[in-house]
């Protein structure tokens, strides 16, 4: 891997992550903008659950569903410059124009996983996608250096339906200034485990999927990908490399040469979840299955806050790094909304049961 830093004519942050050490990346963005700044996102603490929301008034300016020869995360061309200077591009990081934080309460970027605007993710190569697994780790570590950022986020949404606004294949790296209230709760459920057993909570969770079976998707020789026996989501797959390790930083060599399969396979595996489901009619004799439009998505990863987490009685150590993967459509046609009991009581009610996820996961697997 070869990276390149420079700067978009605001000032902000750009990097390239490329496949040829003898990639060449010396174009100028000659774009007339603005410097950058000083936006600064507000973080408003709620006292009665100690929930913590940014407030970023400035987003309200940005980009929304450009038509495809407007995208800003295409490569630059002749008349025509986005975000990315470049003609081309394997994988680009750039700090966010439009930042949720910014400042004192952390850093956004984006990430851009290829130059080919009408792919995604499932579509890379495992050469490609162990590319956008070095970026992440590195934009882990630049950010996870920075005095703002106690937490760093790698995520990508996918779909009009998950409330993409850019077409293109992307995701996004956030770099908190606090723990975040999701994993606060799991560090907390992490420490009562230990009190009550002695053992590490991850360990044992990871330990049951596996000796019950039924909800697991992949089993290989470093990852495991399963349906949370308590699931969310109507389809929600977690995937755990088999050694605990707090980040992407910890990752080993054999892990991380085996995630681009593994993940790209479960990537596939989900934009198959509702080909030819229960009552379609193919459109005539051996038409094959019903083609259904891709599957909109979440994929997040969970990584071990930087710094003291002596609040909350336990060791960066004892967290272990994993993604989760879920998807808002519960069948052909049909999104999970979050109604009355998600959004007013965060009680979630799922009309998949879990083992019925993994079994229809299994069932789509690559030949």
């Amino acid at each position: 891997m070869k990276k390149t830093s420079t700067r978009l004519a605001d000032g902000r942050e750009l990097i390239y992550y490329d496949l040829r050490d003898d990639a060449v990346r010396d174009a100028v963005d000659r774009r007339p903008l603005d410097p950058a700044g000083p936006e600064r996102s507000e973080i408003r603490r709620d006292r009665l659950l100690g929930d913590a929301v940014a407030v970023a008034s400035h987003r309200q300016a940005r980009t929304y569903h450009p038509p495809a020869d407007e995208c800003p995360l295409c490569p630059s061309r002749e008349g025509r410059m986005s975000e990315v200077p470049d003609a081309t591009y394997d994988v680009a990081v750039f700090e966010n124009r439009f930042p949720s934080l910014a400042g004192d309460s952390g850093r956004c970027e984006v990430v851009c996983f290829t130059e080919d605007h009408d792919a995604s993710f499932a579509d890379l190569t495992e050469e490609q996608a162990g590319l956008v697994l070095q970026a992440w780790t590195d934009r882990t570590a630049e950010l996870g250096r920075l005095p703002a950022v106690t937490q760093v986020f790698c995520f990508e949404n996918r779909g009009a339906e998950i409330g993409v606004t850019l077409g293109h294949p992307h995701g996004q790296i956030y770099g908190y200034s606090f723990v975040t209230p999701r994993t606060a709760l799991m560090l907390r459920s992490l420490a009562a485990h230990r009190d009550d057993t002695g053992r590490n909570l991850f360990d044992d969770v990871v330990a049951d999927e596996l000796s019950d079976g039924r909800r697991v998707v992949l089993d290989t020789d470093h990852w495991v990908a399963f349906v949370p026996y308590a699931a969310h989501w109507p389809y929600e797959l977690h995937l755990y490399p088999k050694r605990r390790v707090p980040d992407l930083l910890a990752l080993d060599e054999t892990a991380r040469a085996e995630f681009p399969r593994i993940y790209l396979e479960l990537l596939r595996r989900f934009d198959r979840i509702f080909d030819a489901e229960a009552g379609d009619t193919p459109a005539g004799e051996g038409a094959g299955p019903v083609r259904r439009p891709p599957t909109p998505y979440i994929s997040a990863w969970h990584q071990a806050p930087f710094g003291d987490l002596g609040e909350y009685r336990v060791d960066r150590d004892d967290f272990a790094l994993h993604l989760e993967l879920f998807t808002i459509r519960r069948t052909s046609g049909k999104l999970k909304f979050l109604a009355g009991s998600e959004s007013g009581m965060s009680v979630f009610i799922n009309d998949v049961p879990p083992e019925a996820a993994a079994m229809r996961l299994r069932e789509v697997a690559s030949e």
